[in-house]
């Protein structure tokens, strides 16, 4: 990887050898290493057994969770905050896992439509709650720093399963929660609410 990179820094017009960038290389092996450590991640590891049964059927709500990741068209970073909440059936999650769980999924080359559905059905698979709802709001730096160049554009997609797509009360009552009731008209899975630039 870092012959790549010093590649890359002459086909850019650099000396990889100047004394700023003779360590770049190496510097950003390990950072594209950790933001993409989601792929070698296993979900059964990173929730380690926080599964536990309980008498308990309210909502749960997890807001304000902050995420980074890259986007997979230029490589760019995108980042905001990630709301998630989920009705238990028999089984709740450790609090902490959830965050964890945002990281993995976060840490690949990822569009937030996907980002936003695998949160969703992890928790699904893993915890089988009468219904789940994710909601992600991101600032992305391909439509600010290049393209439309629009900086204060950010971009909110949804996922609702189970009772967040099937009963409105409970989809309004965890918007009204998280304070997005107004930016969200619809409950579609992964309802974008703003158009990337792919060019």
């Amino acid at each position: 990887m870092q012959d790549l990179i010093r590649t890359l820094l002459a086909e850019l017009g650099e000396n990889p050898d100047r004394e700023g960038l003779v360590n770049t290389p190496k510097r950003v092996e390990k950072a594209l290493t950790f933001l993409t450590s989601g792929y070698r991640a296993d979900i059964d590891e990173v929730l380690n057994g926080a599964l536990f049964s309980v008498d308990y059927s309210e909502m749960v709500i997890v807001k304000d969770i902050d995420f980074y990741s890259l986007c997979e068209h230029h490589l760019l970073p995108f980042f905001g905050k990630c709301h998630i909440a989920y009705i238990p059936s028999t089984r709740v999650i450790g609090l902490s896992k959830i965050p964890r769980l945002v990281d993995v999924f976060s840490r690949r080359l990822q569009i937030q439509e996907r980002l936003t559905n695998q949160i969703a059905e992890a928790i699904r698979d893993k915890v089988s709650p009468l219904g789940v709802a994710v909601v992600m709001e991101g600032t992305h730096l391909c439509m600010s720093m290049r393209g439309v160049e629009k900086q204060n554009s950010f971009a909110v997609t949804s996922a609702m399963q189970g009772a967040f797509r099937t009963n409105a009360r409970t989809r309004m009552e965890f918007l009204e929660l998280i304070k997005l009731r107004n930016a969200i008209p619809s409950a579609r899975d992964s309802a974008s609410m703003a158009c990337l630039d792919d060019a």
